[in-house]
């Protein structure tokens, strides 16, 4: 069954994004109803993109023609099967396939994706007029960070670009990005973005756990908890806020409920850097620090993140395991990231 969260609609073309073929006549009009769409969905924060069979070039040229091009995340315009393009798109964005609804006029196209991707929510194009009434499409909130989700995006393209480029070592690359990472209590202002942030992220979530806006309002104003927010940003633009941690201050015994980071950032090293500064607190308090973990088919890697940051298992069962961080000689942060808290 696909997700309730959708976090990019991958459109076809031919008379589903237009009418008309264009490789039979590149007089293609199109439908009234998409600029409205794609507008909308943009400004939700759902992501846009294509999967068509088509000519690359003359697709992407009538797409700009259209003023539209700029809106659709790495387009899979060639010959490849549907499902193939959403495979390559949902890689390409660091996002499952349930988070993808498909929008095509053929049923073939549609069985075609069902069958090999059963995850995906596919839509008959006949339906794009309701499309934004759907549920899977109206997200309770439109936060300052869904609105620019997809420059988010087009900025992390230059930097995998600049990645590529770069012939020296990891590290060096990292210090040119000017990173700079500040892990600070939630204030009223981030619980929109913090529940959007448990509802959409599955891969890099310690429990899976979701909170709604009132139930992380109550834990900002909790004695015995600690709800912290990271925001990063570097010379190509904020990242936005990309990490959450939930904190059980009760005891003397601290208990991390929940750490949560967006995929955008996997690979900048910021999960460890938010992890030890939790293991900092806890050590400055004197008290000992615990993790729950949840394991899932998709949250393997949060695992191995707190065994990396020396956390050992104390507690296990099928469906969760409890760890403790050993809190001797927490590393510095990295000399590629500058980190602000408070």
């Amino acid at each position: 069954m696909p997700s309730a969260i959708t976090k990019c609609v991958v459109w076809d073309l031919d008379d589903t994004l237009w009418d008309g073929v264009l490789l039979e006549d590149r007089d293609v009009a199109l439908r009234p109803e998409v600029p409205k769409i794609i507008h909308e969905l943009d400004r939700r924060g759902i992501l846009n993109s294509i999967a068509s069979r088509n000519d690359h070039d003359a697709a992407m040229a009538q797409m700009s023609a259209f003023g539209l091009a700029e809106y659709f995340l790495y387009p899979q315009i060639g010959w490849s099967a549907k499902s193939a393009s959403i495979r390559a798109i949902a890689g390409a964005l660091n996002i499952g396939t349930d988070a993808i609804a498909f929008v095509d006029d053929e049923i073939v196209e549609r069985d075609e994706v069902v069958f090999e991707l059963p995850d995906v929510l596919c839509i008959d194009s006949r339906a794009v007029g309701t499309m934004l009434d759907r549920p899977e499409l109206s997200p309770r909130f439109v936060t300052p960070d869904s609105a620019r989700r997809r420059l988010m995006y087009q900025a992390e393209s230059v930097r995998r670009r600049a990645e590529t480029e770069f012939t020296g070592p990891r590290e060096e690359f990292l210090a040119t990005l000017g990173m700079r990472l500040e892990i600070v209590p939630a204030g009223e202002a981030d619980l929109q973005r913090a529940e959007e942030l448990t509802i959409r992220t599955n891969q890099l979530n310690t429990t899976g756990h979701t909170y709604s806006y009132d139930e992380l309002d109550d834990f900002r104003r909790s004695t015995e908890h600690l709800l912290l927010v990271a925001r990063l940003d570097d010379r190509h633009g904020p990242y936005g806020t990309i990490g959450l941690v939930l904190v059980d201050t009760a005891d003397t015994r601290w208990t991390i409920r929940l750490l949560l980071m967006s995929c955008r950032v996997m690979s900048r090293g910021v999960g460890t850097v938010l992890i030890n500064h939790v293991k900092r607190l806890a050590s400055r308090a004197g008290v000992r620090l615990l993790a729950e973990f949840v394991p899932n088919e998709r949250n393997r890697m949060m695992y191995t993140a707190y065994k990396f940051s020396q956390f050992a298992e104390i507690r296990r069962d099928p469906n969760h395991v409890l760890l403790e961080a050993n809190l001797g000689g927490i590393p510095p942060n990295p000399p590629y990231l500058t980190v602000v808290t408070s």
